[in-house]
């Protein structure tokens, strides 16, 4: 059996199993039971209906808008039950210590209520509150898919670099991150974000990777529209994890002809680079001058800790970097090379650009609280972090993967001002 499907079936299996106990339990529980052909009927079509919906996204190929509403109701539903079967093991915990402590106690009684008075029990209860609650992550990730997706912000960072040379006090730099193009429907929204971009006049552009989901022909409906992206000094580049196709070229596809290699498709991807006049950075580095005055950018290859596919080589990149250079600006997708790498070798990089994370695409973040699941997997994963003297900036993307929706954590556009004192 091909090993992606056999993972997939397995992965099924399991939600199936959660599945049947919802069921049970509500049949128990509601007049489910009363009428039991159409229970089956509808709740067994929903579930297998947003089981077919994930196999066809993962396995054929689509139209980024037709990928993303196959994604979409499958996985808000599997959210929705997720709380649904939250409250139902509560309640069979409930009642398996009432048991308990009933046989402990020898205090079982007839009840005194009247069995004619309606009441709701704790179990009726507890069940009802679950279906009322998991019905709200369907309605926050719809508006998530209808309103957010491109909603595009704008945040500004001020950068308080000691070194920085007189030249290069106010300069601007514009970050964006994680287009995954191969996910984006809306043309019009991203040519706005673009503007958006332009707008705020930035003297140096960073993009920090992940053009694409898997494929270098993701990025040919928005060629013309990221060559409109214009910087005095520059724009600078580096790869991220989805750009080298790892991703697509290890999985299945039913319908994939293989119409290029994996390398021949990193090529590609790269001369998009090329084309939209971008300086991409392979564990290299640029030194950008003015008035005889210098600071050094850095670009890595991907580089993480958890990534079983490491491309990265922060030695390599920074064996020709000026030992005076006053200030030293890296570009690595991946955040947690930062704490791996840079933080224990390198003390002389100042400021190291990422992205990565998507800030989970889900969770609070303002000036006062950040949370989100991708917390658990990434140390850092939103904004900026510092230690000592170097910093960490983590923009949470442009675009989205996978589950077509944001909701708390919008898509980013971030601009650095570069100062040397407060």
């Amino acid at each position: 059996m091909i090993p992606q499907l056999y993972v997939y079936l397995k992965i099924v299996l399991i939600f199936l199993i959660f599945d049947s106990l919802i069921y049970l339990r509500l049949r128990i529980l509601t007049t489910w039971k009363s009428n039991t052909l159409s229970a089956n009927i509808i709740w067994w079509s929903i579930n297998i209906s947003s089981y077919s919906c994930i196999f066809l996204s993962l396995f054929f190929e689509w139209s980024n808008f037709s990928a993303a509403c196959l994604m979409f109701f499958p996985i808000s539903f599997l959210l929705g039950k997720a709380i649904l079967l939250f409250f139902i093991i509560m309640d069979l915990l409930f009642v398996s210590f009432s048991k308990i402590n009933k046989r402990l106690t020898n205090s079982i009684r007839q009840s005194a209520i009247d069995p004619n008075k309606k009441s709701i029990g704790r179990s009726d209860f507890i069940i009802k509150s679950g279906i009322l609650l998991s019905g709200i992550p369907l309605l926050a990730m719809t508006r998530g898919f209808i309103s957010n997706l491109y909603d595009y912000q704008i945040k500004h960072v001020d950068l308080i670099l000691p070194n920085l040379p007189k030249s290069f006090e106010g300069i601007t730099i514009a970050q964006i991150s994680d287009v995954h193009a191969g996910s984006l429907y809306n043309l019009n929204a991203v040519e706005r974000g673009v503007g958006l971009l332009l707008a705020q006049k930035p003297d140096i552009i960073f993009f920090t990777g992940d053009l694409v989901n898997d494929f270098a022909k993701e990025m040919d409906d928005y060629l013309p529209v990221f060559a409109k992206l214009k910087a005095p000094l520059g724009i600078f580049s580096v790869l991220g994890n989805h750009d080298y196709g790892d991703y697509h070229f290890n999985r299945f596809h039913f319908n994939n002809e293989r119409r290029v290699t994996k390398q021949q498709n990193l090529i590609n991807v790269k001369e998009i680079h090329h084309k939209l006049g971008w300086q991409l950075l392979l564990n290299e580095s640029k030194e950008i001058l003015i008035n005889n005055e210098k600071i050094t950018l850095i670009g890595v290859e991907n580089w993480g800790v958890n990534n079983p596919h490491n491309y990265g080589n922060l030695d390599l990149a920074m064996s020709k970097v000026d030992s005076f250079s006053p200030i030293n600006l890296l570009l690595s997708h991946d955040p947690s090379h930062w704490r791996a790498e840079v933080l224990p070798k390198y003390p002389t990089i100042d400021v190291t650009f990422s992205g990565h994370t998507h800030g989970g695409q889900f969770g609070f973040n303002n000036p006062d609280y950040q949370w989100s699941p991708i917390k658990y997997a990434y140390r850092e994963w939103a904004g900026l972090y510092q230690e000592k003297h170097q910093s960490l900036y983590v923009n949470v993307g442009f675009g989205y993967l996978d589950y077509p929706s944001r909701l708390g954590i919008l898509p980013e556009i971030t601009i650095f001002h570069l100062k040397n004192k407060m």
